[in-house]
C-alpha cells in the first residue's frame, strides 16, 4: 500500500545510496590519511612548501664625481612552470600570447616543453641539451632544440634521465598594468617574478674598465669580476608555502634570513674625462682607420687612472651582441696586448745614465758612428740606422731629436745587466697589479739571454714588447720624482648607507731613479715639444709639456723562398705613439696616445707619431685642463744648449 511519496522502498533505497556515499568518502578518507598518507604528504611537500629567495640587489659602480656606471634596475618578468598548467587553461594561452606580444606558436613551445634531456658529449659535438614535451629524447649530435638561459631551473632527473622544466622566461620587464590584466585570465603555473637586471646607463663608456654582468648574474670581466665579491651581495631567504597560483602563503613562514645588498664601488674613473677619451678614440678612427689604438689618462702623483679607452669598443648593454668573429674587441688592449714601444723607451736608458752619473744632460756623444763596443761581449756591434746624419748630440738633444745611435751608445755605456735592471725597475718585463682587463707581464728576456746586438736595439724600444700601461707608468716614473707607483682604478668601497667600507690609496712599487735625475730627464723631455723638438704638435700654449714620440715598425711574418717564414720589420706598418705630462714643471696629469697601423695619405705612408699621436695628446690636454683645474707651471730655465739647437731626428 503506498503512502505517497515517503514509501517503504524510497526509504530503503534513499537510505542505501547516502550509506554508500558516505562509505566511499570513510575509504577515500581512509586512503589519503592513513593508506597513502606518506606519499601524499611528500608530494604537498614537494609543491607547497618551498626554500623562497629574496635575490640581493647587486651594487652600484660610480665614478669619481658619483655618475652612476653600472646599477641594477628592478625588473618584474612573467615565468611559467610547465609542469603546473592545466588542460582546461589552454583556451587563454592565445590571449596570453597577444598581451605579452609574443608569437603563439612560440608561446605553445614553451608552455608544451615540460622536460630537458642532457645529451653525452662525444669528440664531435660538445654537450648539449635536449627538451621535450613527451617521452625521453635519443642522444643525438644536433637535437631539435637545445635549452637557453631563459629555460634552465629544473627539478630532480627521473628514471629516464629527464629532468623537469620548472622555469621558464616568456617576457621581460612587464609593467604593473600589463601583469594586472595577465592575472586576471587566471593561468595556473604562469606568474610574475621580481628581481634586478644589470643595466649601464652609459653604454660603451668605459666598457673594458667596467665589464659586465651576464643574464645569469655572473660577473664577464672588468670590475664586475674583479669586485663581485664586494659587489653581488647576499641573498636572503625564508622556507614557506605557495598556493595553486604561486602566491606566497605568508602564514606558514618558518625560518627567515634577510638579504644582504652589495657594496658599491668607486672608481678613480672622471666620466667627463673618459668621455674626452672616447671621443678623440672616435676622431682618430675616422680619420686614421687603425687597427686599433689606446689612450690613458691618469694622474701620475697618485697612480690613479682617471681615464682609459680603446678602440675598437663595444656596448655594455648588448655584450651578448658582439659577433663572434669581433670578440677581439671586449680585450682590454691597454693591459692585455703588447707591442714594441719604441722611441718612447729611450727614456729608460737616458734616465739610467743619468742615475748611474755616467752622463750628464751635455754629455756629447757622436751620433753617426756606425759601430761602437760591446764590452759585455767584447766585440764591435753595429748601431742602429738614423733617418739622416745626426752629427754631434748632447744627451738631452739625443732625446729631443730621438737619436738612436746615441741611444744605443747610452746603453753600451750602461751594460747589458745594469741596462736589464734598471728596465725592469721601471715595470717592464712584470705585471703591475692591474685589477681589471687581464694584465699580461709583457716580453722581456734576461739579458744572459740577449744577442750581442741586443742592448743597442732595446735602448730604442726594439727587442722588448710592452703594454701601453706599462709605458704609460714608466714615463710616471719621470714625473713623480723617480717613484714607480701600482696603476689603480677603484678608490673606495663603500655600503648601502654610504659609510666606506675600504679606502685605496697610492701605492708605491719601487724606487726607481732619484728625484734628482728624473727631474733632468723631464727638464730633457721638454725640449721634444719645443720648436725643434721631433713633437711640437703636441706644446700646449701656456704649459710646459714633457713627452717622448715613438714611431715602431710592426713585426710581420715575411715567405722565404723555401717556403718558411721569418719576423721582419715592416715598411709599412708602425705604431705610432706619444707619451707625456704636464705641467713639466708640477706634473698633474699624464697622457699615452698608442695608434697601431694608421692609414696616412703622405708620400712615404709613415704613421709617424708626431703626426699621428702627438695631436691627440695635445687636444686631450688643452680640454682637461678647465675640467681638472689645471694651473700653468713654467720650469725653471734650463742650461744653454740643454734642448736640440738644430732640426731633425726620428719621429
Amino acid at each position: 500500500m503506498s503512502k505517497g511519496f515517503a514509501s517503504s522502498y524510497r526509504i530503503v533505497l534513499l537510505g542505501t545510496v547516502l550509506l554508500a556515499c558516505l562509505g566511499g568518502l570513510a575509504v577515500r578518507l581512509v586512503w589519503l590519511h592513513v593508506v597513502n598518507r606518506d606519499e601524499l604528504l611528500g608530494t604537498i611537500t614537494k609543491v607547497r612548501h618551498q626554500l623562497i629567495t629574496e635575490t640581493a640587489r647587486r651594487g652600484d659602480i660610480f665614478d669619481a664625481r658619483g655618475a652612476i656606471l653600472a646599477t641594477s634596475r628592478a625588473t618584474s618578468d612573467i615565468v611559467v612552470d610547465p609542469s603546473f598548467l592545466r588542460p582546461q587553461d589552454e583556451p587563454k594561452w592565445s590571449e596570453l600570447a597577444r598581451l605579452i606580444n609574443l608569437p603563439e606558436l612560440e608561446l605553445r613551445r614553451i608552455m608544451t616543453t615540460k622536460f630537458w634531456t642532457p645529451v653525452p658529449a662525444t669528440p664531435a659535438a660538445p654537450l648539449v641539451f635536449a627538451v621535450s614535451s613527451g617521452g625521453p629524447i635519443a642522444a643525438t649530435e644536433s637535437p631539435a632544440e637545445s635549452v637557453s638561459e631563459e629555460e634552465q631551473h629544473d627539478g630532480a632527473a627521473d628514471a629516464t634521465g629527464r629532468r623537469p622544466i620548472q622555469w621558464a622566461k616568456l617576457r621581460e620587464d612587464v609593467p604593473d598594468e600589463l601583469y594586472r590584466e595577465i592575472e586576471k585570465l587566471g593561468i595556473r603555473g604562469v606568474y610574475r617574478e621580481v628581481g634586478y637586471r644589470r643595466a649601464y646607463p652609459s653604454n660603451q663608456l668605459a666598457s673594458h674598465i667596467i665589464g659586465y654582468v651576464n643574464r645569469a648574474g655572473d660577473p664577464g670581466a672588468g670590475i664586475e669580476a674583479y669586485a663581485d665579491f664586494y659587489l653581488r651581495g647576499q641573498n636572503g631567504w625564508r622556507v614557506g608555502e605557495r598556493d595553486g597560483r604561486n602566491r606566497e602563503l605568508a602564514q606558514f613562514r618558518s625560518r627567515e634570513v634577510p638579504r644582504v645588498d652589495g657594496y658599491n664601488v668607486t672608481l678613480s674613473l672622471d666620466l667627463i674625462v673618459q668621455d674626452i677619451v672616447e671621443q678623440e678614440l672616435a676622431a682618430i678612427a675616422e680619420k686614421f682607420r687603425p687597427l686599433k689604438a689606446t689612450i690613458i689618462v691618469s694622474d701620475p702623483r697618485t697612480g690613479f687612472i682617471l681615464g682609459m679607452g680603446n678602440y675598437p669598443s663595444f656596448n655594455l648593454n648588448e655584450y651578448n651582441k658582439v659577433p663572434k668573429d669581433e670578440q677581439a674587441r671586449m680585450k682590454n688592449v691597454a693591459v692585455a696586448d703588447v707591442y714594441e714601444p719604441g722611441s718612447v723607451f729611450k727614456i729608460v736608458a737616458a734616465a739610467a745614465a743619468l742615475e748611474e752619473r755616467l752622463v750628464t744632460p751635455l754629455h756629447v756623444f757622436d751620433c753617426d758612428l756606425e759601430m761602437a763596443l760591446n764590452r759585455d761581449r767584447g766585440r764591435m756591434v753595429s748601431l742602429p740606422s738614423e733617418d739622416h746624419r745626426m752629427g754631434e748630440l748632447t744627451v738631452s738633444e739625443i732625446i729631443s731629436h730621438s737619436s738612436n745611435k746615441g741611444a744605443a751608445q747610452l746603453g753600451l755605456l750602461l751594460g747589458e745587466a745594469r741596462l736589464y735592471d734598471y728596465t725592469r725597475k721601471f715595470g717592464f718585463g712584470r705585471t703591475l697589479g692591474f685589477p681589471v682587463g687581464g694584465e699580461v707581464p709583457g716580453l722581456f728576456a734576461h739579458y744572459k739571454k740577449w744577442v750581442p746586438i741586443d742592448i743597442t736595439r732595446i735602448t730604442m724600444g726594439h727587442s722588448i714588447a710592452s703594454t701601453v700601461l706599462q709605458m704609460h707608468q714608466a714615463m710616471t716614473v719621470i714625473a713623480n720624482d723617480g717613484v714607480l707607483l701600482r696603476p689603480q682604478v677603484i678608490k673606495s668601497i663603500t655600503n648601502a648607507s654610504g659609510a666606506i667600507v675600504y679606502r685605496y690609496g697610492a701605492s708605491e712599487l719601487n724606487q726607481v731613479i732619484s728625484k734628482e735625475s728624473a727631474r733632468q730627464v723631464a727638464a730633457m723631455l721638454m725640449g721634444v715639444t719645443t720648436e725643434d723638438g721631433t713633437a711640437k704638435e703636441a706644446a700646449i700654449a701656456g704649459f710646459d709639456v714633457a713627452g717622448k714620440t715613438g714611431t715602431t715598425q710592426k713585426l710581420i711574418e715575411e715567405l722565404r723562398a723555401d717556403g718558411s717564414t721569418r719576423l721582419v720589420y715592416s715598411r709599412k706598418a708602425h705604431v705610432a705613439s706619444f707619451v707625456g705630462f704636464f705641467p713639466a714643471g708640477n706634473p698633474q696629469v699624464a697622457i699615452s696616445v698608442i695608434v697601431d697601423e694608421a692609414k696616412m695619405s703622405t708620400p712615404s705612408g709613415v704613421a709617424y707619431g708626431r703626426l699621428v699621436a702627438a695631436p691627440s695628446f695635445k687636444r686631450v690636454g688643452e680640454r682637461l685642463i678647465p675640467i681638472l683645474d689645471i694651473k700653468s707651471h713654467h720650469s725653471a730655465p734650463v742650461p744653454p744648449g740643454f734642448f736640440a739647437t738644430h732640426k731633425g731626428g726620428r719621429l
